[in-house]
């Protein structure tokens, strides 16, 4: 099991704090864009991410926002909403993963939760050759715009059953996404999937997609 440890994300002339594990030999490396008002400390991003690590995947938590930030967003709430500047911000994470010699090697994915979906569909759109998977855990994919046809990756969404309207936005978005891409809805599941089973279900789905777009560890891959 792969241990974790605290980097320093570089991000143009942001520092952020990230958190950082890859199993040996992983082929897959994804990157989380958490939601509004969230961090990398978020417990059920960690828990997908530990969840991914199991399947053979590297991942890599960060701070979309500085402390400085953070502390202007919770006044003010303008930077959470800011899809472009998230998007761009991610975009920034991704090179610096690309440069790292530990990690330039490995295929990269996203996987954004409420707006932070919309800010990895955004990147995504941007780097078209570099991302090879994206997943959308109660996301918010409408607020992409036009980005949504420029997606090319293979795009998964998971909704609740019971997020009535961001299950309507998120009907509304697959319509509009050229890539390969699917649907999956958590029955009774509302938008922070707390009811029991839920978020394992999003945790499983999230593996499945990510192994068989990005690849997991080879060692898992070589068994019958």
């Amino acid at each position: 099991m792969a241990m974790e440890r605290e980097v320093w994300v570089k991000a143009g002339e942001a520092r952020l704090g990230g958190t950082l594990a890859v199993p040996e030999r992983a082929q897959g490396l994804v990157i989380f864009a958490h939601g509004s008002g969230s961090s990398r400390h978020s417990p059920r991003n960690r828990y997908v991410a530990y969840s991914l690590r199991m399947a053979g995947l590297g991942t890599l938590l960060f701070d979309l926002l500085t402390e400085d930030e953070e502390a202007e967003d919770a006044l003010t709430a303008g930077l959470r909403f800011d899809i472009g500047f998230l998007a761009r911000r991610l975009g920034k994470v991704t090179d610096w993963v690309f440069q790292h010699p530990e990690l330039s090697r490995r295929r990269v994915g996203y996987f954004g939760s409420s707006t932070g979906a919309a800010a990895a569909l955004v990147a995504a759109a941007d780097r078209t050759e570099a991302i090879g998977a994206v997943v959308s855990r109660g996301g918010r994919p409408d607020l992409a715009g036009d980005s949504l046809e420029r997606v090319q990756a293979p795009t998964l969404l998971i909704v609740g059953g019971a997020d009535d309207i961001v299950l309507d936005l998120n009907q509304e978005a697959l319509e509009r996404l050229h890539s390969p891409k699917a649907l999956e809805v958590i029955p009774g599941a509302t938008h922070l999937f707390p009811e029991p089973g839920a978020l394992e279900r999003v945790a499983k789905l999230a593996g499945d997609w990510f192994v068989r777009f990005l690849g997991g560890a080879l060692e898992l891959e070589a068994r019958p």
